[in-house]
């Protein structure tokens, strides 16, 4: 890895990073990939995996130059952009056209972003006809149909550079109005939004959702309330999804972005719209960005890798090629902040931990003992994918696939296990001291997760006499406990190897619960924590026309699922 500044442990007592070792590593990995830029200087190709966009070169090249242009508008050396104007010059006759739903039309984004950042460093000091080729290739950006999810913001950026610059105006305009009237539908509350028509939950809210039109109010003076208000709502949630260490939440697609996470954390603190403090803020970006540099994120080379801890081939798509984890460009948009910010001189502060219902989203934000962990009664993308049916994912762990880990599903007599299938949310919220989240899916199964501290116990709902089996996290190393206890309707406890394990490490172990409900209820209590870690004891069980949860010190909530939504009363 590329040399980092010596740590601070006085004004960054938690990681030890400054200002200074964001800066190292933005420099670090613009000077890695320099060796793969093109003679024309308009691709970066990097060795690996190519996608299926035939992309690649261009890919490397705007991610990367995104790297450059936060870094050289916080006011770094503007040199970091002298590679990158040659091919500003040659790439429009260089990068693929920007056709319908199709890859360029995303890096096109990144490069009208970059250039507005940089505007004085760069487009200024090319000539009237390199503009007016460089325009008229983003501007093509404006006639073809996006992918109906986030890259409808795509062409909201274009447009908002373009119109700053004065170039094809009336189409810069309609693209942006566009674009953000696009999106309105798909916000549901608290501060989050799908990612398209379909119930998508994951890292695209704060990668994308809200860092474009936020970013766009920024650059172009205008004022974006709503969206600065959403950003501002969403981070209440969004802040306990981290690890006590930074560690990032391992659910959805892309996840090869890697601390693309932290910008919208960032880009709260930029704004101001933000209810974290700047210590916490920097606590949990630094934290991300220093976390994944030391668990394998970078190659010998000082190249990002596709997968997650190194390499790893599960957590990419079809459309992730070898320049697609530089997408993490992002989280140094908080170099916006001058040095003298608090981002930036402020003494570190711990990272918030907490309980929280996302009712629009129909999740569940569970931080305790230093873990991050989301509850699943909401997210869904294609149904069967890993990366979003699971009930619960976490900070430390992710998927397994030849035995599914946070799963339920009713035994067939062939001893297989019934997907979970389409999910439809029946709410969230918090009951006292106690959150709940509820859902049901057309595998024929209603669920509910009562959460308290660490300790989420999982109540689902089936035909009587049911054969059904419940699996708990799955755990790799030796650092970490997943702990499954049977409440009512399981009989048998096992624990199973999986050898491929999942992308923390191989092999992982999953628990297991399995038995035949007599009333149609199956009750368990599921918990991820440190090894030594104490979490507190699950609650008694009390099942009759309606279910009852009891813990030692008295707390107790009931609920009955009558209609089409449980019904919750404390007691």
């Amino acid at each position: 890895m590329f040399p980092l500044p010596e740590e601070d442990r006085t004004l960054s007592p938690l990681t030890g990073w400054t200002r200074r070792h964001w800066a190292a590593v933005a420099d670090g990995l613009l000077a890695a990939v320099e060796p793969y830029r093109s003679a024309d200087g308009a691709e970066i190709r990097l060795p690996g995996r190519a996608s299926w966009t035939e992309c690649d070169g261009m890919e490397g090249f705007a991610r990367t130059f995104l790297i450059a242009a936060f870094r050289v508008a916080g006011g770094g050396p503007s040199a970091l952009l002298q590679p990158y104007r040659q091919g500003f010059v040659t790439g429009p006759d260089v990068w693929p056209s920007v056709v319908e739903k199709h890859q360029p039309m995303v890096e096109a984004a990144s490069l009208a972003l970059g250039l507005w950042l940089t505007r004085e460093h760069l487009w200024d000091t090319l000539s009237d006809g390199e503009q007016e080729r460089l325009a008229a290739y983003l501007a093509t950006a404006f006639d073809r149909e996006p992918v109906d999810n986030n890259w409808w913001l795509f062409p909201v950026t274009v447009g908002g550079f373009l119109a700053s610059v004065g170039r094809h105006q009336k189409a810069a305009r309609e693209a942006i109005e566009r674009g953000l009237a696009k999106i309105e539908p798909w916000y549901v509350g608290d501060g989050w939004y799908t990612d398209g028509a379909r119930r998508s939950f994951d890292h695209y809210n704060g990668w994308a959702m809200h860092l474009y039109p936020v970013l766009y109010g920024l650059l172009s003076g205008t004022a974006m309330p709503e969206h600065r208000a959403r950003l501002r709502e969403f981070l209440g949630s969004f802040s306990l999804m981290f690890g006590a260490h930074g560690e990032t939440l391992y659910m959805g697609r892309s996840v090869t972005y890697r601390f693309a996470s932290v910008a919208s954390l960032m880009l709260g603190a930029v704004t101001g719209d933000t209810p974290l403090s700047p210590g916490a803020t920097r606590r949990l970006a630094s934290g991300a960005v220093k976390h994944f540099l030391e668990h394998g994120a970078l190659s010998p080379e000082g190249l990002l890798t596709l997968g997650w801890y190194g390499p790893h081939e599960p957590s990419l798509q079809d459309y992730s090629g070898s320049g697609s984890p530089y997408w993490a460009a992002k989280a140094f948009v908080g170099l916006l902040a001058p040095a003298d910010h608090p981002l930036w001189t402020d003494v570190e502060e711990a990272a918030p931990e907490g309980v929280l219902p996302v009712p629009g989203a129909g999740l569940i934000a569970q931080n305790a003992g230093g873990i991050a962990r989301v509850v699943n009664h909401g997210s869904q993308h294609h149904v069967g994918d890993p990366l979003y049916d699971r009930y619960a994912y976490s900070t430390h762990t992710a998927p397994t696939t030849a035995v599914a880990d946070n799963h339920f599903g009713l035994v067939r007599e062939d001893g297989t296990v019934t997907p979970r299938g389409t999910i439809t949310p029946r709410g969230a919220g918090r009951a006292g001291e106690l959150v709940w989240a509820a859902s049901s899916s057309s595998a024929g199964v209603d669920s509910v997760s009562v959460v308290r501290g660490a300790v989420e116990v999982r109540a689902h709902r089936v035909p009587p006499g049911s054969a059904v089996r419940q699996s708990g996290w799955a755990i790799t190393g030796e650092e970490l406990t997943s702990v499954l206890l049977p409440l009512y309707g399981f009989a048998e406890e096992k624990v199973e190897l999986v050898e491929d394990g999942s992308a923390f490490g191989a092999p992982a172990l999953v628990p297991t619960l399995t038995g035949t409900t007599p009333t149609g209820w199956a009750i368990s209590a599921a918990v991820l924590a440190t090894r030594g870690a104490i979490y507190g004891e699950p609650p008694e069980v009390n099942v009759s026309d309606h279910i009852v949860l009891t813990w030692p010190d008295g707390i107790r909530i009931a609920f009955q699922w009558d209609s089409l939504f449980p019904e919750f009363t404390t007691q």
